[in-house]
């Protein structure tokens, strides 16, 4: 694919057209140039040239010379990239505010168990969860590869304003790294984690649990593709789910085990 296609293809993604991305893209590449001109470069109709010109006009995207014939210009292209971006977000905006007048305001449309299928959306749930907590976090990580810097970033945010973080993992050297990503929080080495069982060619990777409500229990299974290995995970929100319920109470026991443990070596 050719720089000039490249361009048009991204900024149809971006909202414009495909006739506005082919006439801006030509534009860009004459400098200046008559309808005819735009028409031969972009390989756009003529007769279509004109009402395009006229569309990236409103959107303040070309300059028009009142000469005969007349002449059209692009503008500089940061100042393009700026205008196509704040008409980006002003359209995300917008869908976000008509959305979110389409929501129920008292309804739990997170009750309930759900699956993940895909790494960064595991991620991003237990991103979310992190920087909504409030009071506790308890985090088992057997497979700390499956963390990255989001993860890191959201839990030494929370140990920050007060929340109370306890981490678990299976090695003095996964200690270390976590220590140094999260200075405030309790960090526990597990040697059990370190030897975490098969079940049907996977293994836990991650469980989080946030305010001893909001859950997320991950696994790992290796691909058939070399280096690659596949997450997957569930999570929930509530009190009231069963599987809410008996997470809360295992974790629990853990956090009170390791309180004893604390004070019978002190």
């Amino acid at each position: 694919m050719s720089n000039a296609e490249e361009a048009v293809s991204t900024l149809e993604e971006l909202g414009l057209t495909e006739y506005e991305s082919r006439c801006f893209v030509a534009l860009v590449r004459l400098s200046t140039g008559t309808a005819k001109e735009i028409s031969q470069v972009a390989d756009v109709p003529r007769s279509r040239v004109y009402d395009t010109i006229e569309r990236l006009d409103r959107k303040g995207l070309v300059s028009v010379q009142q000469t005969e014939p007349r002449q059209y210009k692009a503008v500089p292209v940061d100042t393009a990239c700026r205008r196509i971006r704040e008409d980006y977000d002003s359209r995300i905006n917008a869908a976000e505010n008509a959305l979110g007048q389409l929501e129920e305001p008292d309804s739990k449309d997170d009750e309930g168990m759900w699956a993940i299928t895909r790494k960064e959306h595991i991620t991003d749930r237990v991103v979310m969860f992190l920087e909504e907590a409030e009071g506790t976090v308890h985090y088992l990580v057997p497979a700390t590869e499956v963390v990255d810097q989001q993860i890191h970033t959201e839990l030494r945010a929370a140990a920050e304003r007060g929340v109370s973080v306890y981490i678990e993992v299976g090695t003095d050297d996964d200690r270390e790294e976590f220590a140094n990503a999260v200075p405030g929080a309790d960090i526990e080495v597990t040697a059990a984690l370190q030897s975490t069982n098969e079940v049907y060619d996977e293994w836990p990777a991650q469980l989080l649990m946030v305010d001893q409500q909001a859950i997320v229990a991950a696994g790992i299974k290796e691909s058939d593709l070399p280096d690659v290995v596949n997450e997957m995970a569930v999570w929930t929100y509530g009190r009231d789910h069963g599987f809410a319920v008996w997470i809360r109470e295992l974790l629990d026991d853990r956090l009170a085990e390791h309180d004893d443990n604390r004070t019978t070596d002190s």
